[in-house]
């Protein structure tokens, strides 16, 4: 046994609370990252902007794989195959900032994730 291939033997298969992205998941995902990808193209994002739905289906996208786009459901992307670089494009599309993708992705508000890991923290307003 290599010692890569030792490493990869230690890697529990399913670690709580994360979705491991391997090989399988990039199968399932490769209609929703290729669209991802093409959101580098400002057109593409004026377009994406103004049909998700029309446009993913260039895509060939399932309803499985465009009911958390529409959720705004990070992780449900995740799940359905998203890599998470490409998955940074609909939050950055969506004017989301880093606290505003954590808060998401641990199902809470931006309000409730703020306080709970910065519990002297006040809301601006």
């Amino acid at each position: 046994m290599t010692e890569q291939t030792e490493k990869s033997a230690a890697i529990p298969a399913a670690i709580t609370g994360t979705y491991v992205y391997d090989g399988r998941m990039a199968r399932m995902g490769y209609a929703i990252n290729k669209m991802f990808m093409s959101l580098k193209d400002a057109e593409n994002r004026d377009a994406f902007k103004q049909d998700e739905a029309g446009y993913a289906a260039q895509y060939g996208l399932t309803e499985d794989q465009m009911a958390p786009i529409r959720a705004r459901d990070l992780v449900g992307i995740l799940k359905q195959g998203g890599n998470i670089y490409y998955v940074w494009k609909i939050a950055s599309i969506l004017g989301w900032n880093m606290r505003q993708v954590c808060a998401n992705q641990a199902s809470m508000t931006l309000e409730e994730f703020m306080q709970d890991r910065y519990p002297n923290w006040k809301a601006e307003g």
